[in-house]
């Protein structure tokens, strides 16, 4: 993999955040683009799986993963409503966790080790402040 490549993935991963309610989110829709996955049904099995993973490690899987819907513009130019699942950071993390066993692409594994990175820095901070305040 090329630093060049996983940069630009990753800064496509960044651009596709948004605030919902002030929390930041991403668009399981966008972030199916981003991982390079073509079809919404085959995304859909890997958010299951994240949903699951997160529920198997103890956290409120609602804190991570809300259902909402979406409006899209067809090709009519006509608005239609589709289901959608705004995700946090830690559910992004979870997804690209899960997405290597479906058939997995090369971004979503260039996201997982950089979100990988991301946790384990969010972590040491964590555990300093900690230590800091201990």
């Amino acid at each position: 993999m090329q630093k060049e490549q996983i940069k630009e993935l990753f800064e496509r991963f960044e651009k596709a955040r948004y605030l919902l309610e002030g929390v930041e989110c991403w668009s399981a829709r966008d972030l199916q683009l981003v991982f390079n996955y073509s079809e919404w049904r085959n995304f859909t099995k890997v958010i299951d799986k994240a949903r699951e993973s997160c529920q198997n490690a103890g956290i409120p899987v609602s804190d991570h993963f809300v259902d909402v819907n979406k409006m899209v513009v067809l090709g009519s130019g006509s608005k239609r409503q589709v289901a959608d699942v705004a995700l946090t950071r830690y559910a992004c993390y979870l997804i690209a966790q899960n997405g290597e066993r479906l058939p997995p692409s090369e971004d979503v594994k260039k996201v997982k080790r950089r979100l990988d990175a991301e946790e384990k820095k969010d972590r040491r901070k964590n555990e300093k402040e900690i230590l800091t305040i201990a």
